[in-house]
């Protein structure tokens, strides 16, 4: 009863995470398996439900410590503006509470559905653009010894049946998380081994990936040989249904004979649960179950109340963002704009320019300015800045860096046989922070909030077009140079005094 308290509590005040977790499983393809993962948990609890009843619960207020700990991450990940982090802490903080009011017995009995209860988070998203450039490698390795020609820029290999791109959705981000939480299923119910779990979970990891660059190469083999059309349409249909499908089948079969765990064997030891001297010693840990329910909800509406205070900052912004003149550099006007927008959701204020010097150079300059950082409202959060998604510029590779800004190739399709590309380069300014990090951003957001102490965050993206000019990177380096240090030129432009 108790335990059904605090999680009922939980989903209530966190209502918010529970139901942007739902919502994913529900609506993203990357995160549908999830929806496997509550049913997963009730069999694996069921499977021990005669050992359980053997174990011997106790409220046990060491697990505050853990639940301390994830509320504070809950709080850490809101200041950043970092959804997962949120969610992450708030599957922690229903681990912990089970822990403080059942004890460690119970705990131990339950070990695995309780680090299993991790699944329940979506997150992978940010192993894309890796898993991108991975696959685009492995493509054109296969591609060699297919004796394919090819030639690969970033995440787009040319051949001579057409220019293929290894989008985000074919990075196998999908398959890979889906295959991970079914291996570690597996590699618990079928194996006693370690050295087999982890074999297991090596093949979960490895297998998708390469499986996912064969698959890619597969549809620009077909291409080659039936046309984009029809490879595009067997990709779809048989890579998407039954590809992943035999994948997962034929990893099963040679796991199979390695399986160590009869059919028959209980997944857990009661007796040897209740005779460890070390869980008996942190049992005799207790407290009352209504102090443990009064702490919980203590630290929750603490750590709430801090959120709102922080929530309620906000830094005093100029009343409009000047046009920053740059020596050697005019402002052109608008309708020689070029259709590359960022995205700067949230923001404050934000302007759009574009800089000609008299020999040509073509400059577009996008800045903008946060008065607080938070969930919403986040200068480097997920899909926002030089490329938008579900736009249709593409991103190619991570481009040669430049001092501490972030640099990005982009591309979309031109007129002619080749695209257009676009250098960008991102920096953020918060406070004496100058940066090209979303981590680093986002950290020094954390303190601000923490403190609560009020910045104005400002995002500037210097971005040139090959369209446009000769040499993309020349053009930035020269606007760059002209500009001055950057810093002050930002400080300037959001007319703050130092």
């Amino acid at each position: 009863m108790h335990l059904l308290l605090a999680w009922c509590g939980l989903i209530v005040l966190f209502a918010p995470d529970w139901r942007a977790m739902a919502l994913q499983w529900w609506g993203s393809s990357t995160y549908n398996h999830i929806l496997l993962v509550p049913p997963i948990l009730g069999w694996l609890v069921a499977q021990r439900r005669h050992e359980l009843v053997q174990l011997r619960p106790v409220p046990w207020w060491p697990a505050l410590v853990a639940f301390a700990g994830a509320a504070f991450l809950w709080l850490l990940g809101d200041f950043a503006g970092l959804a997962v982090a949120r969610q992450l802490a708030v599957v922690i903080m229903a681990q912990a509470s089970l822990a403080a009011i059942m004890g460690p017995q119970v705990v131990a009995g339950l070990l695995f559905p309780l680090c299993y209860m991790l699944f329940l988070v979506p997150m992978g998203d940010e192993m894309i653009p890796f898993l991108q450039t991975l696959t685009a490698r492995l493509t054109m390795a296969f591609l060699r010894l297919a004796q394919v020609p090819a030639t690969n820029a970033g995440v787009f290999i040319t051949t001579p049946a057409g220019y293929f791109e290894v989008a985000e959705a074919c990075s196998g981000v999908k398959f890979l998380i889906a295959m991970i939480a079914y291996g570690a299923l597996v590699a618990n119910v079928c194996f006693l081994r370690w050295r087999r779990r982890a074999a297991f979970m090596a093949v979960s990891v490895i297998v998708p990936v390469l499986a996912n660059g064969l698959r890619a190469f597969g549809t620009i083999w077909i291409a080659g040989w039936y046309g984009l059309s029809f490879a595009s349409s067997f990709d779809h249909v048989f890579y998407g249904w039954v590809f992943f499908a035999v994948v997962m089948a034929l990893s099963m079969a040679v796991g199979w004979r390695f399986f160590d765990r009869r059919v028959d064997l209980p997944m857990i030891d009661p007796l040897a649960i209740a005779a460890d001297p070390r869980l008996s010693w942190l049992s005799t840990l207790q407290a009352s179950p209504r102090m443990i329910l009064a702490v919980m909800l203590a630290l929750v509406l603490g750590f709430l109340g801090w959120s709102r205070a922080a929530d309620l900052l906000s830094a005093p912004l100029p009343q409009r963002l000047p046009e920053p003149q740059v020596t050697g550099w005019i402002l052109t006007g608008a309708e020689d704009r070029t259709p590359w927008v960022p995205l700067h959701g949230g923001s404050d204020g934000h302007l759009r320019l574009r800089y000609r010097n008299a020999a040509g150079d073509t400059v577009d300059v996008a800045l903008a300015i946060y008065a607080n950082q938070g969930d919403g409202r986040a200068a480097g959060g997920f899909g926002q800045g030089a490329l938008p998604l579900g736009g249709r510029w593409s991103w190619e590779r991570a481009a040669q860096p430049v001092g501490v800004a972030k640099s990005d190739l982009i591309q979309v399709p031109g007129d002619g046989p080749d695209p257009e590309r676009r250098l960008c380069l991102t920096w953020y300014r918060s406070g004496s922070l100058l940066t090209g990090s979303n981590l680093a951003l986002r950290l020094h957001a954390m303190t601000d909030h923490l403190l609560l102490r009020r910045e104005v965050t400002a995002v500037l993206i210097v971005s040139a077009s090959n369209r446009l000019n000769r040499d993309p990177a020349a053009a930035v380096g020269a606007f760059l140079a002209a500009a001055g240090p950057l810093d002050r030129w930002l400080d300037h432009a959001i007319s703050r005094q130092d």
